[in-house]
């Protein structure tokens, strides 16, 4: 029975129209599993690995590499009379070639993987002695043969299938000396990424306004406790979690920060759905803490670790990338001492975290050397006044510099 591998709208986020594919994870001809990863697709929220959704032999594929599918489409299917354990019943991908074996009028069926490595080794089916029961020929006398013929008679290898690359480059061979100029296309991503800075600054009355904070309170907690929470929850205790907790405890005080505008209306969430700016190979992601007022420390540490696995193998779900009511972004990790972040629509706020550096400081008539950063939070003016945001960024400030008050929720 052939099954049709689809994808239907909504599978990537409800606002995803189309994707790209970006590598065939099986061939024609190879057998997969239920659930097996089959390909790898991009949107413009995230990479994917998309799964078989019955097992059996992949017989055809729609789409090459580099293709943009819009959705609904079906893009493979697959054959599910034959699995990888019974390679006697798996179909051909392609026409089956029919010649005459020497030692009889037997009819030749090549196997998938017998016409892999035919193509693979530049031979003809009639070059090959089958030896496989009921006249097939096999991926072994393919080897075979190629071991017995003189490496002059045998053709460059060619490709199964016609490869493009999933990102288009020109490069203009050039002279020494002479400028030079590449043409790359952007990713699905990258473009998704473009339009979203634009809408913000298009659509909503953006403002930044900037704080600091002493960050020796958490630091020196930090160390008091690092080794006993890294042996009882398996991570280490980080930075983020401290600030997350501590933009819920403003959120809950400045709710119009965690709003939106829809609209006309104005709609205050109950809940907070915080997103954490991460880097990647592709452009920067933001995936949610679902009901992060629930998360205690060592819960927003181990989700953001396994967020940040998950950008590093493209493996995010569009669903780890949808939603979210307050955004944080952490340039300090890349250097910047100082930034306006920009808000990720239909969100009304974002904080700005930056790098650590000790910094001369008065503190009671004295100057000392504390490790300071700057906080920037980006609003939008339509709902969010100046006041509420000043007095959000002092109450996070005053939660990191006495974190006790994070516990006692004062």
């Amino acid at each position: 029975m052939t099954v049709e591998v689809q994808l239907k709208k909504g599978d990537f986020g409800d606002s995803v129209s189309e994707v790209v594919v970006v590598e065939w994870l099986k061939q024609v001809g190879q057998t997969i599993a239920a659930d097996g990863e089959l390909v790898e697709l991009e949107s413009d929220k995230a990479t994917t690995k998309w799964p078989a959704p019955k097992g059996g032999v992949v017989t055809k594929l729609f789409f090459n590499p580099g293709d943009t599918i819009e959705l609904p489409a079906v893009i493979a299917l697959i054959d599910e009379t034959a699995t990888a354990g019974t390679p006697a019943s798996i179909p051909t991908a392609t026409p089956v070639a029919s010649v005459s074996k020497p030692a009889g009028p037997a009819e030749v069926r090549i196997m998938p993987a017998a016409a892999a490595s035919l193509s693979e080794n530049g031979l003809k089916p009639s070059q090959v002695t089958a030896s496989g029961p009921g006249g097939r020929m096999l991926k072994e006398d393919v080897q075979r043969q190629v071991a017995s013929t003189p490496s002059t008679a045998v053709s460059k290898p060619v490709p199964v299938a016609p490869v493009v690359a999933p990102v288009v480059e020109t490069v203009r061979t050039i002279a020494a000396g002479e400028r030079s100029e590449k043409r790359q296309m952007m990713s699905p991503i990258r473009k998704r990424i473009a339009s979203r800075l634009v809408e913000a600054q298009t659509n909503a009355a953006l403002l930044t306004t900037f704080n600091e904070v002493d960050m020796t309170a958490i630091m020196d907690l930090r160390k008091q406790h690092q080794d006993a929470f890294t042996q009882r929850y398996g991570i280490k205790l980080g930075f983020m979690s401290f600030f997350v907790k501590a933009s819920i405890d403003a959120l809950q005080t400045y709710p119009a920060i965690n709003a939106e505008i829809q609209g006309t209306e104005i709609v205050y969430h109950n809940y907070f759905d915080i997103g954490i700016a991460i880097g990647g190979g592709k452009g920067l992601v933001v995936p949610v803490l679902r009901n992060a007022e629930r998360m205690g420390f060592a819960q927003i540490e181990q989700a953001i670790a396994v967020f940040a696995n998950k950008v590093k193998e493209n493996t995010l779900s569009p669903q780890e990338l949808t939603g979210g009511t307050f955004t944080i972004t952490n340039g300090g990790v890349y250097g910047s001492l100082l930034s306006t972040p920009i808000v990720n629509p239909p969100q009304s706020g974002v904080l700005g975290m930056h790098a650590i550096q000790d910094r001369p400081v008065a503190r009671d008539g004295q100057v000392v050397i504390r490790p300071m950063m700057y906080l920037a939070l980006t609003y939008d003016h339509r709902i969010v006044d100046g006041r509420e945001a000043v007095s959000f960024l002092k109450r996070i400030k005053d939660c990191l510099e006495n974190p006790v008050r994070l516990l006692l929720d004062v």
